[in-house]
């Protein structure tokens, strides 16, 4: 089985944070017998999200995606997932409780 990490954020590129998440998922994977084949970084940019989920999809049988989920405004990851796996959103009270 083959995976590919997905890590999305500006700070990333810019080297304003280290990316250890994909590092630990990478070495989890791995214990587990999961051939991490490819590791890749995008921008908080629509395209450049929905781009890297579409080439993924054509390499690996698990996508996994860290990062872009901050309080920020151009953290966009929640909305282009969803627009990429054409879903949307719902309010589950019990969950907010």
């Amino acid at each position: 089985m083959l995976a590919e990490i997905i890590t999305i954020g500006d700070e990333i590129l810019i080297g304003q944070i280290v990316d250890t998440n994909s590092a630990w998922m990478a070495k989890q994977l791995n214990l587990i017998g999961v051939s991490v084949k490819q590791i890749t970084s995008v921008s908080d940019d629509e395209q450049h999200i929905l781009s890297a989920l579409a080439d993924a999809e054509t390499r690996a049988d698990i996508i996994l995606i860290t990062g872009g989920l901050g309080p920020t405004k151009d953290d966009i990851t929640k909305k282009t997932l969803a627009k990429y796996f054409d879903m949307g959103f719902r309010n589950d009270a019990g969950a907010l409780e």
